[in-house]
């Protein structure tokens, strides 16, 4: 005879839910078994969108503010000063305070600490010219990410190390009379030789893509005024200026990541100037 079992007796399954409550309010997770195929719902959470601030643009952060650049807006506001002034002043009093704030060999020897700063205090050209655009855009976004005292120091460190670099030659070739002694008193003065240095400075905080071509465009300009050779000893500071703002990156890149870590952000080379 054979053993049959009653359908009474027979266990009945309980149905499946076919979602479960997720971790997040609103959100279903599919329940999937193990080793079923084509089972019903993908099994992807079904997260509730978020919502991201859109970019804004800011361009008005690319000049100088009293809250947000102070240091390189006193210092341009100086710089439009002595620009009016040379632009009203007779040719011989400009012609005389040139002289006394020139860097050349004779002043170096005497007043080398006067003369180091007070020849930053003019631009060669007038506000108009190239060297002052980029001042206003090159130093303010350098003090924006290092702040405003080691953004001075880097345009110094060209502004010095570049005068020195090329005045001294000129000292040394008078002395063993390969230049005659005028060539001690040549004018030089300008804010050129640290705008370059800050320039090469600032595009090691920058990505590739934007650092390699500015470099690029700079080093191609001050090169064409070099084979010009019009003014080769200029055109040599200046390149020399920014090898010195190159060399500087590890300084800079160390003081944007603690400038970064102050204001709580991440530290990342940036895209804009």
């Amino acid at each position: 005879m054979e053993r049959t079992v009653g359908a009474a007796s027979t266990p009945t399954a309980e149905p499946l839910p076919a979602t479960s409550p997720g971790p997040l309010p609103g959100v279903e997770v599919a329940v999937l078994l193990d080793g079923v195929p084509r089972q019903r719902g993908s099994g992807t959470v079904r997260a509730p969108k978020v919502l991201r601030p859109a970019l804004r643009v800011r361009p008005w952060r690319l000049l100088p503010t009293p809250g947000g650049a102070p240091v390189t807006f006193t210092y341009t506001a100086i710089l439009a000063l002595t620009s009016l002034f040379a632009g009203y002043a007779g040719p011989g009093l400009l012609h005389t305070v040139y002289q006394d704030s020139s860097t050349d060999v004779a002043h170096l020897l005497r007043t080398p600490v006067f003369v180091l700063l007070a020849s930053a205090l003019w631009v060669a050209g007038g506000v108009l010219s190239p060297y002052a655009l980029a001042f206003v855009l090159v130093l303010t976004a350098l003090e924006r990410r290092i702040g405003g005292a080691r953004a001075i120091l880097v345009f110094l460190a060209g502004h010095v190390l570049a005068t020195l670099a090329t005045e001294v030659p000129v000292g040394l070739a008078v002395l063993v009379g390969h230049l005659p002694d005028s060539s001690l008193h040549r004018l030089d003065y300008g804010i050129s030789f640290g705008v370059a240095a800050s320039v090469g400075a600032l595009s090691g905080l920058l990505t590739p893509w934007l650092r390699w071509p500015l470099l690029a465009l700079v080093g191609y300009s001050l090169l064409t005024d070099l084979v010009a050779f019009e003014d080769p000893m200029t055109n040599w500071g200046h390149l020399i200026s920014l090898g010195i703002g190159t060399a500087l990156w590890p300084v800079v890149r160390r003081w944007y990541r603690e400038q970064a870590r102050a204001a709580g952000t991440t530290g990342t080379p940036t895209t804009a100037l």
